[in-house]
């Protein structure tokens, strides 16, 4: 009897090849096609054209990776029985199975529980609906399985979530200071101690691997419209659901409305099961088709917020290391007179915060390097590493978002 091999052309890297029809029956279920349907970087297109691929196709790469992760350490007679690659497969296909529409924006505003606890809630019931088949994912997942290095390879500062995002989000803005040597980083894994780690002549790799993240957030992630863009999102959310908590009629999809007229904690979601239904049934269109309704609204701070994003009238945005708070007042008083707006109203379109980026930090999980002497050492403590010198600083910058018209 012939098997069934799924396999996917990837523009990153190729043809995928799934065999195995665990990971088969995961990608064909339909909470992993929800996916599809939602953005793996949200509104950088409005910067970046071409970054409108998916958390699916991410998702995917990421499974991808993983397999190759364990085969180089295959070679290296580090072997992982039939039912443990399948199941570390399986846990980076759904890492970010628990992802909503433009993520972090609907975290601050609408749902109120981390995707992580979201997509923990998601494999537990798709385990439960496949008679035990991710049990063993869902423990590598949440770092309770024997062997750590697995759970080091689904989420760590160097796994293989990262690697994927990387290379695709990469690809497709085309900012090449992204592109990491990701092929040699997989050749250079090695394990002591149940510890993932890298041999010491994969340093120059893990070091371009990191100095690309932090490019990659302060040239697309955290590029001032693209900052700018999600914090006029996550303000036509808070109003939307102002108004909605006010009792004013809004039109949305039943999926936003079902969140927009109700204040859930994650205890809410752990105890009642419909509403994790319902979250699996919010993607992006749900907000853009609304928002696009919304525009036309009667109330006024969200029609113009609605209409900026539509329009990509978005907020200027000043970003800077030094302290911005001298200019608010007098951006405010611009906004103020321009809209006719209250003080309570200005806030919708002058506001400031505060942005970090940290790179590597030396307060979480460190990269491991196995020294040609057979020594152990973390990532900052070898000679002239650049990490130890400039990266492993975290870095804040102040900013201010506000409108000089419409």
């Amino acid at each position: 009897m012939s098997i069934k091999v799924k396999i996917i052309n990837d523009p990153v890297y190729g043809f995928l090849r799934f065999a195995e029809p665990e990971l088969i029956r995961v990608i064909d279920h339909r909470w992993f096609q929800r996916l599809r349907n939602i953005k793996q970087m949200g509104l950088a297109h409005l910067v970046y054209p071409g970054a409108v691929h998916t958390r699916l196709a991410h998702s995917l790469g990421a499974c991808h990776l993983m397999g190759k992760a364990l085969d180089e350490l295959k070679t290296k007679d580090i072997t992982s029985d039939k039912d443990e690659y399948v199941a570390a497969r399986l846990a980076a296909l759904l890492h970010d199975i628990g992802h909503g529409p433009f993520s972090h924006s609907l975290e601050h505003t609408l749902v109120g529980v981390h995707h992580e606890t979201i997509s923990r809630l998601i494999m537990q019931r798709m385990n439960e609906e496949m008679g035990g088949l991710l049990e063993k994912a869902i423990q590598i997942f949440d770092h309770s399985y024997p062997r750590k290095y697995l759970h080091q390879l689904v989420s760590s500062q160097m796994d293989v979530d990262r690697m994927d995002y990387l290379n695709r989000d990469s690809f497709y803005t085309g900012v090449s200071e992204g592109v990491i040597g990701y092929d040699r980083i997989l050749q250079m894994l090695t394990v002591r101690d149940n510890e993932l780690m890298v041999e010491e002549k994969g340093v120059h790799s893990v070091e371009k691997f990191i100095i690309a993240r932090r490019l990659m957030y302060w040239q697309v992630y955290l590029h001032k419209t693209v900052l700018g863009a999600e914090m006029l999102l996550i303000n036509i959310l808070k109003r939307a659901k102002e108004l909605a908590q006010d009792g004013k009629e809004l039109f949305a999809t039943p999926a936003l409305n079902y969140f927009l007229y109700r204040n859930l904690t994650e205890a809410d979601f752990l105890n009642d099961p419909q509403h994790l239904d319902k979250y699996l049934e919010l993607d992006d269109t749900d907000v853009m088709a609304s928002i696009k309704v919304w525009q036309t609204h009667d109330d006024k701070i969200l029609s113009m917020l609605c209409k900026m994003l539509i329009l990509r009238k978005l907020y200027k945005v000043l970003l800077s290391p030094e302290d911005l708070a001298s200019i608010l007042g007098d951006k405010k008083k611009i906004a103020k007179d321009l809209l006719g707006l209250s003080e309570n109203e200005v806030k919708y379109f002058v506001f400031s915060g505060v942005t970090s980026n940290s790179t590597y930090n030396i307060n979480n999980e460190l990269i491991k390097i196995e020294t040609k002497s057979g020594a152990i050492k973390n990532i900052t403590e070898i000679d002239d590493s650049l990490v130890n010198q400039t990266l492993a600083r975290a870095v804040h910058k102040n900013y201010i978002c506000y409108i000089q018209k419409l």
